[in-house]
């Protein structure tokens, strides 16, 4: 057997290195700094109504851990909850053991259970730290960090930190569940559904069809609705102390779960000085979109006369939340005009692109990256034949670090490149590609694009690195594409068509540039973090381009980063809106070294299978002429699903199947059907078993066709539509007819055929009850209440 030396050489001190990691950081030192942190159930009152959270030192965000660049970390962290918890330091260059995901790099903190981090503390800037334990950051797990620099560059009087987060009265896993079950309520809430009379009047029904077509709802920025906006804790906050003169460096974090802010500031327009905690060429700048995870340091002068407004509002103008440094009146920050929805969908659907792109392959077990790229979206210039798709990946999601034979062709043959052999980049402009062209007046098209956060002034361009950032010619690149991909009629995230449990860990090697480029085939917003590494983000200032560990990548654009694989051991790398990467969209960078032996009690497959649990939900109809019951419990692939509809009239039917998805919009069923025998009559029952096939059509009609044992066929079809606000109409048409096969050798004599059908009208009071009229043939006419659980 030929022995790799230089692959065994490199194993054998990265294991080493996990050894002795927390045992070289252990040695005492002179800078030591210890915190004490405690997880905690709490209860709030943002709204007016009381509500659980989870609260650090029972507060939220937890306290500001300051350090100095150089010292040492100690922080003990106590599980007070009745269920596990984590802490990842989010943007700080540790050992791989305290990263805090769990299952993945770090155990679990159990109930009752106290964990120590230890670690350097390796740079400077802003940071900030949160739970990665289900959706526990959004009620409340997460707080700041600040490391002063060895020496300081820039000089300020003082600092302030502000994290700004978004607070929902509601429990995450029911967020979760309702976005799961395509329930507009949160779009009727926040005012950003497009409903057809609407769209109508503004003369948008063909850009309404054309998205329908691609099965695309329509335009919208943002998926969860929020009862508040906050800072540091509160709607608003004030910090009268700060003296007029002053010059405050202000440290932002955008600690939301889902939610990106435009940033804006009273007075004068302040100076931008870093970027995810490192430094920037200063630059002037009132308005920039604050992408979820992300950290930016402002200069900002506190005036002679009153106090300054700083503001971050909402994308999708839901709302707002405001710190006011000074005191006397008012400096208010400019305002942020709402995204016009309808213009947007216009806009978009005057580009020549193919939106829609599939968030599941039929094969997870193939990569269809750069094919799906060619087919919707943008086409990207130059020749990108010797690309890879994430294809380095492992075919065991599990502890083993050995890659299969199939993965180490793929890998043997990706092409090695001198880093000056780049691939082809955006251009400032994301509108110059290819697919991307709009027939819009200038102003008229910046502002549509503003809304997406598409404008010509919201990508990176405006960061610059002091210094180079750029890699020596002489190390080996590797090169892959991934394609962000999303469902929102089944809410399912992932890249290259695959979820997270359907993926395979993508390997890299120490010693190399790792290049990727990521094309957003969806119309939301990404921000894509890597745990452990910074990364340059490819922008018009070549050499120079900034260094950052979060990277926001727009609806229908492409980024590149790149950075250097000079760590051990596995790290996540996910998309921080916290229910986009519960919905899949997430991987593993792995450099194929041995996982750390604290970790044998806990299986990797956890943390794979949160991306692939199932949902429960129903609905009930209770109305003068019937009632109704329909049950589902789903997850990526497959779905449950039982319903019965019985009318006063003594009419009865139930379904009962199980669905597998092939696809986003295919997949096969069986199931049975039980129906009383004669109209009227409910002392005979017909129960039938039936397979089949099931197809969401363009324009969301939901298509059907089966057959059952005895030989007849079956079409069902049916479809929903909000014209109004909060009115939606729906209907349904089934069509089996009997050739009579098990009753006579005569079919033709015997043929008859069924057809059901209904209609109706709902209209939406709250997220869980509508008020629905409807008519069924079977069952007549009537009217009742629909709720949703």
């Amino acid at each position: 057997m030929k022995i790799n030396h230089r692959k065994l050489l490199i194993e054998v001190i990265s294991a080493v290195c996990i050894v002795l990691s927390p045992l070289e950081e252990s040695y005492a030192q002179v800078d030591t700094t210890e915190y004490r942190l405690t997880i905690s159930e709490k209860t709030i009152n943002l709204t007016g109504k009381d509500r659980k959270a989870l609260a650090i030192n029972q507060q939220i965000p937890g306290p500001t851990l300051r350090f100095e660049e150089d010292g040492y970390a100690v922080i003990y962290v106590k599980n007070d909850l009745d269920v596990e918890t984590s802490v990842h330091w989010h943007g700080l260059i540790l050992p791989n053991y305290y990263d805090g995901v769990p299952y993945l790099t770090t155990p679990p903190i159990e109930p009752g259970e106290t964990q120590k981090y230890e670690f350097t503390l390796r740079q400077g800037g802003t940071y900030w730290y949160h739970s990665h334990t289900g959706l526990q950051e959004q009620l409340g797990v997460y707080g700041s960090i600040v490391i002063e620099p060895r020496q300081r560059k820039i000089e300020y009087d003082t600092d302030l930190v502000l994290v700004f987060s978004d607070w929902t009265d509601e429990n995450p896993m029911h967020v979760m569940k309702n976005l799961k079950r395509r329930n507009e309520w949160y779009s009727i809430k926040r005012n950003t559904v497009t409903p057809l009379a609407r769209v109508i009047s503004r003369g948008g029904l063909g850009a309404q069809l054309k998205f329908w077509r691609q099965r695309m709802p329509g335009a919208d920025i943002a998926d969860v609705y929020y009862n508040a906006f906050l800072t540091n804790g509160a709607k608003e906050q004030e910090y009268p102390d700060l003296k007029p003169g002053q010059k405050v460096r202000v440290r932002m974090i955008n600690a939301s779960a889902s939610t990106y802010y435009w940033l804006t500031f009273g007075g004068e327009t302040p100076t931008l000085i870093a970027s995810d905690g490192v430094d920037v060429v200063p630059v002037k700048r009132n308005k920039t979109l604050f992408a979820v995870a992300e950290t930016y340091d402002f200069l900002v002068t506190v005036p002679e006369n009153g106090k300054i407004e700083i503001r971050a509002t909402s994308m999708d103008g839901a709302g707002k939340t405001s710190a006011f440094l000074g005191a006397g009146s008012i400096i208010a920050a400019p305002d942020v005009p709402k995204p016009d929805y309808v213009g947007i969908m216009k806009a978009m659907a005057k580009m020549e692109m193919k939106m829609g792109a599939p968030a599941m392959i039929f094969n997870p077990s193939t990569n269809e990256g750069l094919e799906k790229m060619e087919r919707y979206g943008m086409q990207m210039k130059g020749d990108m034949s010797g690309m890879k798709m994430d294809g380095m990946e492992n075919k065991d999601m599990g502890d083993k670090s050995t890659p299969s034979e199939s993965s180490m062709h793929e890998g043997m043959d990706m092409p090695i490149q001198s880093p000056t052999d780049t691939l082809p980049t955006p251009t400032a402009n994301p509108m110059q590609h290819g697919k991307m062209q709009m027939n819009l007046p200038q102003g008229q098209k910046e502002s549509v694009l503003t809304g997406v956060g598409m404008g010509p002034d919201q990508g990176y361009d405006f960061l610059k690195s002091p210094e180079a950032t750029s890699f020596p010619g002489d190390q080996p690149v590797r090169e892959m594409v991934l394609n962000l991909n999303g469902n929102m009629w089944r809410y399912i995230w992932s890249m290259n068509g695959k979820v997270l449990d359907e993926a395979d860990k993508i390997e890299i090697k120490q010693g190399e540039i790792v290049r990727i480029t990521m094309n957003n085939l969806t119309m939301m917003n990404h921000p894509m973090h890597l745990h452990g590494h910074f990364f340059r983000v490819i922008n018009k200032n070549g050499d120079y381009s900034p260094l950052k560990h979060t990277v926001n990548v727009a609806p229908m654009q492409s980024i590149t980063i790149e950075f250097d694989a000079n760590e051990y051991g596995d790290w996540f790398f996910h998309c921080h809106i916290l229910y986009h990467m519960e919905g899949g969209m997430a991987r593993v960078f792995s450099y194929g070294t041995p996982r750390d032996p604290k970790l044998n009690r806990y299986p990797l497959s956890a943390l794979i299978k949160e991306t692939n649990k199932y949902y429960f939900w129903g609905v009930a109809y209770g109305a003068s002429h019937m009632s109704a019951v329909e049950v589902t419990t789903s997850n990526v692939r497959s779905q449950f699903n039982f319903g019965v509809e019985y009318g006063w009239n003594n009419n009865i039917e139930s379904d009962l199947s199980y669905e597998y998805y092939l696809s986003d919009y295919f997949r096969v069923y069986g199931g049975l059907n039980t129906e009383n025998a004669t109209s009227g009559d409910l002392s005979q029952f017909n129960t039938v078993a039936q397979v089949g096939v099931r197809y969401l059509l363009p324009y969301f009609i939901n298509a059907d066709l089966g057959i059952d044992n005895q030989l007849r066929p079956q079409l069902r079809l049916s479809s929903e539509y909000l014209i109004f606000r909060r009115v939606a109409i729906f209907g349904r048409y089934e069509f089996r007819p009997d050739f009579g096969v098990f009753q006579s050798p005569d079919p033709v004599a015997t043929y008859r055929s069924e057809q059901v059908w209904n209609v109706g009208v709902d209209y939406i009071i709250s997220k869980n009850f509508s008020l629905t009229a409807s008519h069924d043939n079977r069952f007549g006419t009537g009217g009742g209440l629909t709720v949703r659980f």
